[in-house]
């Protein structure tokens, strides 16, 4: 059950309250040559460049209201880029933006202005030695002070990425006062990030949460529920490999996501 969204309240000066999203995304394939691995590396950077990463946190920004004061940007060699938006906080109309606990738009439904603190993008390619395994990681941190949330943005950032496993964070730090002086730790009911999502995610995501919540901590780990060897394959279609070597790759594909899903290595013959 969602919970009832607080009433307005009345601060004390602004809102000082620092409300933190941090998340990885995970993107697995599957290249068996060393040229697959390298194709495979040029097409994320290609993808996943600085300037197309700019363009998606340019639209976080515009989903959770802010105005952006400076971008920094940078592809590295031999692969991976990073992207740093600031950003600053300016008036808002009543009504114009919710912190109201319902999940935010989707990418072709992205329609605001801009505003607040900060947003990172780090991208990390990388493939394993024997077993041709890549796997793409990118961190995310969307970090807003103020009352709107940066959980917003969660179904925009999702869809914009390959995303078949994701484990997101969310905090919220220090504390604010009422006009009566009292500390307000915390200015919106919140019981799982997954009340953020549209039920299109949470339908195709299997998803656990650990949550503290007498500290305003909140974790979500989410991994695609349905296999398709198809969508890990690079370059290849499965109907041209033989069916013993289609059950062994995806043997080998679900471990390494499930690998990650959990966060520890398993005992051979897990998947």
């Amino acid at each position: 059950m969602k919970p009832k969204p607080l009433p307005r309240l009345k601060l004390m000066g602004f809102n000082n309250l620092t409300k933190t999203l941090t998340f990885n995304i995970y993107d697995v394939c599957y290249t068996e040559t060393a040229e697959e691995q390298m194709a495979y590396l040029g097409y994320i950077d290609e993808m996943y460049s600085a300037a197309r990463l700019t363009d998606i946190l340019s639209n976080v920004a515009n989903i959770i209201g802010a105005n952006i004061l400076n971008i920094a940007r940078q592809d590295y060699q031999p692969q991976g880029a990073s992207v740093t938006i600031l950003i600053s906080e300016e008036p808002i109309a009543a009504g114009q933006l919710s912190n109201s606990t319902r999940p935010g738009p989707m990418p072709d439904t992205v329609a605001a202005h801009l505003d607040k603190s900060h947003i990172t993008v780090h991208t990390y390619p990388e493939s394993h030695p024997e077993n041709g395994i890549s796997t793409f990681r990118a961190d995310i941190d969307v970090s807003t002070c103020g009352r709107i949330s940066p959980l917003k943005a969660l179904n925009y950032l999702i869809h914009s990425f390959d995303s078949d496993i994701v484990t997101l964070d969310y905090r919220v730090r220090g504390f604010t006062r009422d006009v009566e002086g009292r500390k307000l730790f915390i200015d919106h009911k919140i019981n799982s990030i997954q009340n953020y999502l549209v039920q299109e995610t949470r339908d195709r995501y299997q998803m656990i949460d650990v949550n503290v919540f007498q500290e305003n901590i909140f974790h979500t780990k989410m991994m695609l529920k349905d296999f398709d060897l198809n969508n890990y394959l690079f370059n290849k279609d499965k109907h041209d490999i033989a069916p013993r070597e289609q059950v062994r790759l995806e043997s080998l594909l679900r471990r390494e996501m499930a690998e990650i899903f959990y966060g520890k290595n398993l005992r051979r013959g897990l998947s």
